[in-house]
């Protein structure tokens, strides 16, 4: 009887000393097996294929969204300032040397001036109303017809001349256009299929 109480509170029992330390730690506590961590590994990969792709197609439309809205929101702006100060007034691609571009590339920023003098060009830095410097993501291109590079508004709030279309594009993709009619209306069309850019 004795020996037998001797050995089963032994503290060198290897046996009973691990079974002891088993019971001591909760089950929450113990780790994964393999077989979990495996298939926490699979479906944390299957969520980045399906994520990452969306994710990045939500960032390109809110890019697309954000250039459209401020190239429309500066032509607004323009109008508003022909009307109210009764002065001719431009928004124009620029050539970040206080001018304009004549080959209707506006992916670098965009001038709004008074044009009294009808020259579609800033006579003095006075004229220069905005100077907006490269406002969009560089993944994408604004372009405009070559025909008709800048935008003029009149102090009725017309435009005159033909319609002016400025596309969003990214690489040789369209993915929106912005369209300003003779009677100086802005209005925008977004593309999300595999239309090209084209002039």
């Amino acid at each position: 009887m004795h020996a037998k109480r001797l050995i089963s509170t032994s503290s060198s029992d290897p046996f009973h000393a691990l079974a002891r330390r088993a019971r001591a730690v909760p089950a929450a506590s113990r780790g994964f097996s393999l077989l979990e961590a495996v298939a926490v590994m699979a479906i944390t990969s299957i969520g980045l294929v399906i994520g990452v792709p969306s994710y990045q197609s939500l960032s390109e439309r809110s890019r697309v969204s954000s250039a459209t809205h401020l190239l429309t929101a500066h032509m607004a702006s323009a109008r508003s300032t022909a009307v109210t100060y009764r002065v001719p007034t431009v928004v124009c691609p620029s050539n970040r040397a206080g001018g304009c571009r004549t080959d209707g590339d506006w992916s670098h920023g965009w001038l709004m001036f008074f044009d009294r003098d009808g020259n579609r060009q800033p006579d003095t830095p006075a004229d220069v109303l905005r100077d907006e410097n490269a406002p969009i993501h560089p993944s994408l291109r604004i372009l405009s017809s070559v025909g008709r590079p800048s935008l003029r508004y009149l102090p009725d709030g017309r435009s005159a001349g033909s319609n002016l279309t400025v596309r969003v594009c990214r690489g040789n993709t369209l993915r929106a256009r912005i369209i300003v009619n003779n009677g100086g209306r802005v209005r925008t069309e977004t593309f999300n299929g595999s239309d090209p850019c084209l002039g």
